[in-house]
């Protein structure tokens, strides 16, 4: 794959990189390679990717099975905005700023809770589960302020499925329209009953593209999981799945002697009952569809080299000790302990000066990855007029 030198000493990173990703999207399949390392090193490009994506397009935050009730709430925080995710009165799920109007103190601070209303800790003021004012200690309404107008903002959300969404421009389109191809593939495993069984938060010292794309690809299934997921779902039984521009997907099916899992919905037929369905919502939000079980991880990047992951599972079970349940969760903590080492392992490689981007696999074990680093072209490469003067290096 060809790899762009800019010209000029006025060319920032950024430029360079976005003229890369214009000249990929012209890069047929079958020349197919992965991008080179700064994509996954650079400072500098991943402040332009917090503020061209992830304030731009539809976020997964968590699972609304996280706040069945009313008043339930759980915080979060996405490129430097505080988030409030809470069920109001009327048991809408509400995405609001969790910053307090007065002087910015966040009106939320423990991780998750109840509460009938919020109470900023700093001076008093009061909000309810939807955001209104509801009382500012010694401030009196006047010709400069209003406390019936003023409230908490609320951005954008959708819920898809049962995952939490948010769009902090209020700008993308309607996620729930441009994800519904998938649904011939997912409707039978009826993700939205599923009970909520399990959530952890942890950060990886990884970039947030590397954790996206081996979720997303089962060609290290049988080298990395030799002892864990290659019994069941080994690379060459991988199928790449239709995808579409806010989407990729691809099929694990399972080995013929591995036995199908259960308890699974009386909707799923055979090939359902034998086999994985894995999507990704671009840019970060990464879910398996599993017959008994479904893992979900809402990715968020920290710096060039963190990440930061909210992941759970959720399932037909509705008891979170049973020993299935356990059992299941012990298997997740066990690959993911394998690709956690991987891909730390995987962001020192990235530093090195000599590393140049090898060829892609073929579409059942790598397709995944190129429509992943598409999407990244078509959203990120700089148009042609504002492309920096190129030329063109075919190393490797």
């Amino acid at each position: 794959m060809a790899t762009v030198q800019a010209r000029g000493a006025d060319v920032s990173e950024v430029q360079r990189l976005r003229a890369e990703l214009a000249v990929v999207r012209q890069v047929p399949r079958d020349q197919a390679r992965a991008l080179p390392s700064a994509f996954y090193t650079s400072r500098e490009y991943l402040e332009f990717e917090r503020e061209a994506l992830f304030r731009t397009q539809w976020i997964c935050l968590g699972h609304i099975g996280a706040i069945p009730n009313v008043g339930d709430y759980f915080t979060a925080e996405l490129v430097d905005e505080q988030l409030l995710i809470v069920r109001d009165t009327t048991a809408t799920v509400r995405v609001l700023s969790n910053v307090c109007r007065h002087r910015g103190s966040p009106v939320a601070t423990l991780s998750a809770g109840h509460a009938a209303r919020f109470v900023c800790g700093y001076h008093g003021w009061t909000y309810a589960l939807d955001g209104r004012l509801l009382a500012a200690p010694l401030i009196k309404d006047g010709e400069h302020f209003s406390k019936a107008a003023c409230r908490l903002p609320q951005f954008a959300s959708e819920i898809w499925q049962g995952y939490i969404f948010v769009n902090l421009d209020g700008a993308a389109p309607a996620l729930g329209a441009a994800l519904s191809p998938t649904e011939p593939y997912i409707r039978n495993y009826h993700p939205s009953e599923q009970q909520f069984l399990y959530e952890a938060q942890e950060v990886w010292q990884t970039n947030w593209k590397c954790l996206v794309e081996n979720f997303m690809e089962g060609y290290h299934l049988s080298p990395l999981h030799a002892k864990t997921l290659h019994p069941v779902t080994p690379t060459g039984l991988c199928e790449k799945l239709p995808d579409g521009d806010a989407f990729t997907g691809y099929r694990a099916n399972f080995h013929p002697q591995c036995p199908e899992r259960g308890p699974y919905h009386p909707d799923l037929t055979l090939q359902e009952r034998r086999s994985d369905v894995f999507y990704c919502v671009y840019p970060s939000f990464v879910v398996g569809f599993c017959p008994d079980f479904t893992l979900y991880m809402c990715i968020r990047p920290l710096t060039a080299d963190s990440v930061a992951i909210r992941w759970g599972i959720t399932g037909i079970a509705d008891d979170p000790k049973s020993p299935g349940v356990e059992s299941y969760l012990q298997f997740c903590k066990e690959f993911c302990a394998e690709d956690r080492a991987q891909l730390e392992r995987l962001q020192r490689g990235l530093t090195s000066r000599s590393y140049v981007p090898g060829p892609l696999a073929p579409d059942h074990a790598e397709g995944t990855v190129w429509d992943i680093i598409q999407y990244m072209a078509r959203r990120l490469g700089a148009p042609e007029s504002a492309a920096p003067v190129a030329s063109i290096d075919s190393r490797g």
